[in-house]
């Protein structure tokens, strides 16, 4: 699924660093490499969900601080729409546990139903 060398996993994650969602420019050279074909494997798709979890996390705070900054209760409504099921699918994924999804949701509705 993610079958790609080692020099362009490098360079994807440099591009991660540009929007702030890695901090690691040398990727596995100073790890002890795996002696297994499955192990290597394994190494590369953690670093790709890794990378992937990060930016969608980093995506949806991203929207969280335009919804807060939003004045317009129907701009509001639209940006909570969409920011719900950000959340709902970071929740889905493992990335945020459910309940911290369900209470941000909830304080963003407060925010929302608040507006004037």
């Amino acid at each position: 699924m993610f079958e790609f060398p080692l020099a362009e996993l490098i360079i994807y994650n440099n591009f991660a660093l540009q929007f702030g969602i890695g901090e690691r420019k040398e990727l596995y050279l100073n790890q002890d490499m795996a002696n297994h074909k499955s192990a290597l494997k394994r190494i590369r798709a953690n670093e790709a969900k890794r990378l992937r979890n990060r930016y969608q996390a980093k995506t949806t705070r991203t929207f969280i601080k335009r919804l807060k900054a939003a004045t317009d209760k129907v701009e509001a409504l639209e940006l909570y729409k969409k920011v719900s099921s950000m959340l709902d699918k970071l929740a889905k994924k493992n990335v945020i546990h459910k309940n911290n999804a369900n209470n941000k949701k909830s304080r963003l509705a407060k925010f929302v139903n608040a507006l004037g």
